[in-house]
């Protein structure tokens, strides 16, 4: 059976101003960072793009290097996309990222021009795209000069290869600066997306004060913490998460019991404002209008529709906001 989207996705989903721009991302956006790749089952990633796109999730975010392993999930989502999104592009705002390690060699990773538009040609070819809509550069290069970057970037652009271009990972000064640079080419940054969560605040000291200056979006990316920010971990570390062997990035021994009984009680919380916790937590990284959109990651059905249940109740007292500043602050 043909895939069909609902026809009532945009009558309840938030749509939000991307930073000065005239685009307009959902407030919450699907990572394909995990759960897309060539080692998870292809149907069920398949579902959680229909369910997304079902519930009015227009963003879907890509990286070169998504898998495992890396480039499957960027294949992965093509073969979706020719299959039952096709006729719904249009509809879709597609991103991609390089500047991590790709292939061996000294042109398959960090900021030159040679690497990035490379990457990208590669990424459109697994995609089976003709273009992405936000093409960012994944991290700061030490050794490759801004300029040269950044002027890759704006090439980019300028092929037809992407329309917008964003930046990830960039501290402060690293994002005033590439700002100007590509400003004065002429094609502006139209986001950032920093990791960012009630555990993780470092944005809060400098970068989102950049972006609004810049008129540069914001995109956060993991707002749940890697599922901290979940009642999952509450009663020990389930066999099937992350913490428990399924991710790099998170490991038993970075549960504490500290962040633990601040989990208990932002949940006790989270159900006096009758929302779960990661609604809680989405809501918090939404509050005050300064991010554009919370990027999630889901390997159920039944989590995407929880996350987007987070909208329903976006709006935080001021007595709820010193509650969660002291949570947060407990040792």
């Amino acid at each position: 059976m043909s895939y069909v989207s609902n026809s009532k996705k945009y009558l309840t989903m938030k749509y939000n101003k991307c930073g000065s721009s005239g685009l307009k991302l959902s407030a919450i956006s699907l990572g394909l960072w995990q759960n897309f790749g060539y080692s998870d089952s292809f149907e069920n990633s398949r579902d959680l793009i229909h369910k997304a796109f079902d519930l009015g999730i227009t963003h879907f975010d890509l990286a070169n290097n998504y898998g495992p392993p890396a480039g499957s999930a960027e294949e992965n989502f093509g073969r979706i996309l020719k299959q039952d999104l096709s006729g719904y592009r249009d509809e879709l705002v597609i991103s991609t990222k390089a500047g991590y390690t790709m292939w061996p060699g000294p042109y398959g990773d960090w900021g030159s021009k040679k690497y990035l538009v490379s990457s990208l040609d590669q990424s459109l070819k697994r995609t089976g795209l003709d273009y992405v809509d936000i093409f960012y550069h994944h991290r700061p290069d030490p050794n490759t000069p801004l300029e040269e970057t950044m002027s890759a970037l704006d090439l980019i652009v300028k092929q037809g290869k992407a329309l917008y271009v964003g930046l990830s990972n960039y501290k402060p000064a690293e994002t005033q600066k590439a700002s100007a640079i590509l400003k004065k080419l002429g094609t502006p940054c139209l986001i950032h997306q920093p990791s960012y969560s009630m555990f993780n605040r470092w944005i809060e000291d400098g970068l989102q004060d950049v972006l609004e200056e810049e008129g540069i979006g914001c995109i956060a990316f993991k707002p749940l913490h890697q599922g901290l920010l979940t009642t999952k971990y509450l009663n020990g570390i389930p066999k099937d998460s992350r913490a428990a062997g399924k991710s790099v990035f998170l490991h038993s021994e970075d549960i504490t019991k500290v962040q633990l009984e601040k989990v208990a009680k932002l949940n006790v919380l989270a159900m006096e404002r009758s929302q779960t916790l990661p609604q809680l937590a989405l809501a918090w990284v939404l509050r005050g209008d300064r991010v554009t959109s919370a990027l999630i990651g889901a390997s159920k059905v039944s989590q995407i529709e929880d996350n987007v249940g987070a909208l329903n109740n976006l709006d935080f007292s001021s007595d709820e906001l010193e509650r969660i500043e002291q949570i947060l602050a407990s040792k």
